[in-house]
């Protein structure tokens, strides 16, 4: 009987051990490399033909950092590009298009949530037309997107691991939100265009 006793606490604590391997780690960044999403956001951003691009007059301070920014980035220097334009921003803080510069500066250095941050504000802030309006609602897509592989990722590094088929189906849920989310960004970025 001890034996019985003995042999049935033994396999309930090997019972205990045996548990799902752990879902093996998603980089945090899943998805295209930033030069790809920024030049697909200024791409978006070209003027059309029947547009008229009206841009604030700056002061030469704000503008002198704007053009540092630039140049650090085409040097491969993001971290001093963020730099220049936060120093910007402290000079001219309501400025749509600096705060969607600021946006694209994040994705430089995959700083997605503060694309979308950057991205918001100076959509709320500026015009709901035109070219300016289209790198917003892009930026806003492009980080949702990047949420959206995330989340595909997480989905299937879970699957893969044999997770609960909850936490499989929470992160299909979470990417099916991603994908809405991205597409409605989409949707108003083609509303921005001016038509006529």
């Amino acid at each position: 009987m001890i034996a019985r006793v003995a042999l049935l606490v033994a396999a309930a604590l090997l019972a205990a051990c045996a548990t799902t391997p752990p879902v093996p780690p998603v980089p945090a960044w899943v998805g295209p490399e930033p030069a790809v999403l920024v030049q697909r956001i200024r791409d978006a951003g070209t003027l059309a033909a029947n547009e008229l691009d009206v841009q604030p007059v700056r002061d030469a301070m704000v503008e002198d950092l704007r053009q540092q920014a630039e140049a650090r980035h085409r040097a491969g220097e993001h971290a001093e590009a963020v730099a220049a334009l936060e120093h910007a921003l402290s000079l001219s803080p309501d400025d749509p298009s600096l705060l969607q510069e600021r946006a694209e500066a994040a994705l430089w250095v995959r700083d997605a949530e503060g694309a979308a941050r950057f991205a918001q504000r100076a959509l709320d802030l500026g015009s709901r037309t035109g070219p300016l309006c289209r790198r917003h609602w892009t930026t806003l897509q492009v980080v949702r997107e990047l949420a959206l592989a995330r989340h595909v990722a997480l989905r299937d590094a879970a699957a893969a691991a044999g997770a609960a088929p909850e936490l499989v189906a929470e992160r299909a849920a979470d990417a099916a939100e991603a994908a809405a989310l991205a597409g409605n960004a989409g949707d108003n970025a083609q509303a921005c265009a001016v038509t006529g």
